[in-house]
Formats: C-alpha cells, sequence, structure tokens
C-alpha cells in the first residue's frame, strides 16, 4: 500500500512578506479618493520649501549678526547691527511668499479638486 500523506505548510508572516514584494511589481492605478488626496496634499504644500529656505537663511545671516554682537568675532557693533537688519529683511518676505504661492496653487488646482470632490460624493 502506499502511503498517502498530505502536507500542508501555512505562513501567514511568509505570505504577508510575499504579497508585499509581489504589490511592488503589479502596476497601480490611482482612484479618484488618492487622486483627491494627492491634489490636497499639494496644494497644502505649495510655498512651503520657498520660505522655509528664505526664513533659514535669514536666520542664519541674522545669527551671524547676533555672534558679532556677543564678540564672538571680531569686529564692531556697526557690524552686527548691518548683519541683522540684513537677516530680518532677507526673511520678512518668507510668509508672504508662502501665502502668495499658496494662494496661487490652490486657485489653479480648486476645479479639479471640486470635480473630483463631487465624483465621489455623487458615486
Amino acid at each position: 500500500m502506499e502511503n498517502q500523506q498530505f502536507n500542508y505548510n501555512y505562513s501567514a508572516a511568509r505570505n504577508k512578506e510575499v504579497e508585499n514584494i509581489r504589490s511592488k511589481y503589479i502596476p497601480r492605478e490611482e482612484n479618484k479618493l488618492e487622486t483627491l488626496k494627492r491634489l490636497d496634499k499639494r496644494v497644502r504644500a505649495a510655498g512651503m520649501l520657498e520660505s522655509l529656505c528664505l526664513g533659514i537663511v535669514g536666520v542664519l545671516i541674522f545669527g551671524i549678526g547676533m555672534c558679532f554682537f556677543l564678540d564672538v568675532f571680531a569686529g564692531g557693533d556697526w557690524l552686527a547691527a548691518l548683519f541683522m537688519v540684513l537677516g530680518a529683511i532677507v526673511m520678512a518676505p518668507a510668509y508672504p511668499i508662502y501665502k502668495y504661492t499658496s494662494r496661487r496653487k490652490k486657485e489653479a488646482l480648486a476645479p479639479e479638486i471640486l470635480r473630483l470632490s463631487e465624483e465621489i460624493m455623487n458615486s
């Protein structure tokens, strides 16, 4: 008589890992909700890079002025005042640039966001 034996090996962790690897290679189509989230994220992030760079550069220049003021570097009070004022001038337009860029991106993407949200709500 033949030895008929059934072996079944199931590992949830292994199958999950295989599924995760497999999902990386399957062409993915973006649904309407994912598109809406992506567009909303673009509107919220608009202008952030520009304003952060401008603000950071301004703060660094202002910090150099503080170093002159605290006599870390050899110099005078006029250098401290110069760098501090220059840093403040560079920092000042950071927020208005952020607001302007964000408003422009919102105006540009609003029709598409409204159309997609209307489609999602009606389906």
